[in-house]
C-alpha cells in the first residue's frame, strides 16, 4: 500500500449566480428598496435606459439617450437626482454587450464613478422570453437586462493592463491582415494559372521568395520565357538583385518549352498582376512590423515562458496573451477552456445523462487560438505528436484529438504562466531555447539591435532567477561562434550584455548610454 494517499477531490460548489456578478451582500447592506439598477439597451447611435430599485419599482421610465457628451451628462444627472429623491444609497449600471457599441455608455458612466456591469445578449434574451416571448422591443429588452442583473448575471469586466490591451488589438489586426493576404495568394495563383499554366508548380513555395513573382511580372507568358532564355532570366534576376539557385532558371525554361497556351498577356492583366503583388508585398511588410511589435509586448508578460515548448513561437505566445489576458483572471486551467467553450454539451434529466458535441457558446477567437496552437503542437512537438498518433490508432476522431491536445496544453500553460516557473516536462525543450527562439525571430525579422537587446532583457526579467544562470552557457557558445565569423555581427555586441545580465554582473555603461 502506498505511503501517501491522494486526497479526495473536493466537490465543485453549486453556484446559482456568476461569482463576479453577485449583488447579494451590497443589496443586504443597504436594503433592496435602497439599491438601484440602471439598465441600458445599447445601439449604434443611441441607447434606451431605465432606472428601478432591486424590487422593480421604476424610478425613471424607459428613456432614449443619444451617444454624445451632452446627453450622457443629462442622463447621469437624471439618475443622480432620482437616487437622491428616492433614497437610493447604492447603484449599479447594467449594460447589454453589443459588439463595441456599448463602450461609449460604459465609459461615460464609469468615468462618473458608477459601478458598470455587462450583460451578455444571450442572458438578457433568456430573461426576456418568459415575460415577452413573441414581443421583442427595446423596452422588453430592458426588462430582461434588469432581471439578469438582479439575479447575478450583470458581470464585472476584468481589468487589463495596457500591454495586454495593445496585444489584443495588434494580434487581431495582424490576423485580419493575414486573412486578407491569404485571399491575395489565391487571386495571384488564379491569375498566374490563366497566364502561365503550370508555372507555380515550378516552385515549392511560391510566395516565400521574391524570385517567382518578379520573373512572372517581367514575362507574363511561356513564350516570353522561351524568347528570353536562361541568359535573359539571369539578367532580370541580376537587375532585381535576386539570389537564386543554379537549377532555378533551367527548370523555368524547361517548363516554358512544354507549357500549354495561356491567356493573352494584355496590359490589363499585367496591371492586375502588378497591383495584386504590390498589395501582397505591402501587407507582408505590415505583418512583419506588427510581429516585431507583438514580440516587444509579449516578452514583458509571463507568457514568454511558453517558448519552452516546441511548436510555440513568438506569434503563438502573442495570440494567447492577447486573447487570454492576465492569467490572474483564471482560477484554474478549466477557466481557460471553459471560456473558449472547449467542453461537450450535456443533457441530464433524472436517469438520462448524455453528452453531445462541443458547446456552441464560448469566445470564438480564444477557441481558434487554442485549436491552432494544438495543431502546431501535433505537427512540431514530439510529445504531443506521439500522443496524437496513439489516440488515432485507438480510433479517436481527429476533432477529439485536437480538443484533447488543447486541453492538455491549457493545463501546462496555466502552470507555466501562473506559476512563473520552468519545470521539466516531456513537451518542453531545454530552457535556453526561450532566448534562442527570441534571437532567431529577431534575426529573421531584421530587428534593430537596440530593440533586440531590450526584448532579451525583458524576457530575462520574466524568468525565475534560478533558471537564468544555466542559460549563459549556450549563449557563450553562440558568442564564440560569432567571434570566428566575418562580416556584420550585430549579435556580437548584444550577447555580452545579455550574458552579464544572466550571471548577475554589473554592466558598465558607456558615456553615450549615460547621456541618453
Amino acid at each position: 500500500m502506498s505511503k501517501f494517499r491522494r486526497s479526495a477531490k473536493r466537490p465543485k460548489p453549486f453556484l446559482l449566480q456568476k461569482p463576479n456578478g453577485v449583488l447579494a451582500d451590497r443589496v443586504q447592506a443597504v436594503g433592496p428598496e435602497h439599491f438601484g439598477i440602471v439598465a441600458f439597451d445599447c445601439a449604434k447611435a443611441r441607447s434606451r435606459y431605465l432606472f428601478a430599485d432591486f424590487y422593480g419599482h421604476v424610478f425613471l421610465e424607459p428613456t432614449t439617450v443619444a451617444h454624445n457628451r451632452h446627453d450622457f451628462n443629462a442622463a447621469i444627472q437624471s439618475v443622480r437626482q432620482a437616487m437622491a429623491q428616492h433614497g437610493v444609497r447604492d447603484c449599479v449600471v447594467a449594460i447589454e454587450m453589443t459588439g463595441d457599441y456599448h463602450r461609449p455608455v460604459q465609459r461615460a458612466f464609469r468615468d462618473a464613478r458608477f459601478d458598470t456591469r455587462l450583460v451578455h445578449p444571450f442572458t438578457s434574451k433568456q430573461y426576456r422570453q418568459p415575460a415577452a416571448a413573441d414581443n421583442k422591443t427595446d423596452d422588453t429588452d430592458l426588462g430582461g437586462i434588469f432581471r439578469a442583473a438582479t439575479h447575478g448575471f450583470g458581470l464585472i469586466e476584468p481589468t487589463w493592463s495596457d500591454d495586454y490591451r495593445n496585444l489584443q488589438v495588434l494580434r487581431r489586426h495582424r490576423r485580419d491582415l493575414v486573412d486578407k493576404r491569404a485571399q491575395l495568394f489565391c487571386q495571384i495563383k488564379e491569375l498566374l494559372h490563366a497566364l502561365m499554366p503550370g508555372y507555380a508548380e515550378c516552385f515549392c513555395h511560391l510566395f516565400e521568395t521574391p524570385t517567382p513573382l518578379v520573373l512572372a511580372r517581367h514575362t507574363l507568358s511561356a513564350d516570353a520565357v522561351v524568347r528570353l532564355g536562361i541568359a535573359g532570366l539571369q539578367k532580370i534576376a541580376a537587375d532585381a538583385k535576386l539570389v537564386c539557385r543554379r537549377d532555378t532558371f533551367p527548370k523555368i525554361l524547361n517548363w516554358a518549352q512544354q507549357a500549354p497556351p495561356g491567356a493573352d498577356p494584355s496590359p490589363a492583366r499585367k496591371l492586375m498582376l502588378e497591383t495584386l503583388d504590390d498589395d501582397r508585398l505591402h501587407k507582408t511588410t505590415q505583418i512583419t512590423g506588427l510581429e516585431r511589435d507583438l514580440a516587444h509586448l509579449v516578452v514583458r508578460t509571463p507568457y514568454v515562458l511558453l517558448l519552452a515548448m516546441s511548436g510555440v513561437n513568438i506569434v503563438s505566445c502573442a495570440d494567447l496573451a492577447g486573447e487570454l489576458g492576465p492569467i490572474a483572471n483564471y482560477a484554474s486551467a478549466n477557466g481557460i477552456t471553459g471560456r473558449a467553450g472547449l467542453m461537450p454539451m450535456r443533457y441530464q434529466s433524472d436517469r438520462v445523462d448524455a453528452t453531445g458535441p462541443l458547446s456552441r457558446r464560448g469566445n470564438r477567437r480564444l477557441r481558434a487560438v487554442l485549436l491552432q496552437t494544438a495543431d502546431n503542437l501535433i505537427h512540431c512537438n514530439h510529445y504531443f505528436q506521439g500522443r496524437a498518433n496513439f489516440w488515432r490508432h485507438a480510433g479517436k476522431d481527429a476533432r477529439w484529438v485536437r480538443v484533447k491536445v488543447a486541453k492538455i496544453f491549457s493545463r501546462l500553460a496555466f502552470a507555466l504562466v501562473a506559476g512563473g516557473q520552468l519545470f521539466p516536462h516531456e513537451c518542453c525543450q531545454q530552457r535556453h531555447h526561450i532566448l534562442g527562439k527570441l534571437l532567431a525571430f529577431h534575426m529573421e525579422h531584421h530587428t534593430p539591435a537596440d530593440q533586440v537587446h531590450r526584448d532579451l532583457d525583458a524576457a530575462i526579467e520574466q524568468m525565475p532567477r534560478r533558471a537564468r544562470r544555466p542559460l549563459a552557457t549556450p549563449l557563450q557558445e553562440e558568442l564564440d561562434k560569432l567571434a570566428n565569423r566575418r562580416g556584420p555581427q550585430p549579435l556580437a555586441n548584444i550577447l555580452p550584455l545579455v550574458l552579464a545580465r544572466l550571471l548577475g554582473r554589473v554592466v558598465k555603461s558607456t558615456p553615450e548610454d549615460a547621456d541618453s
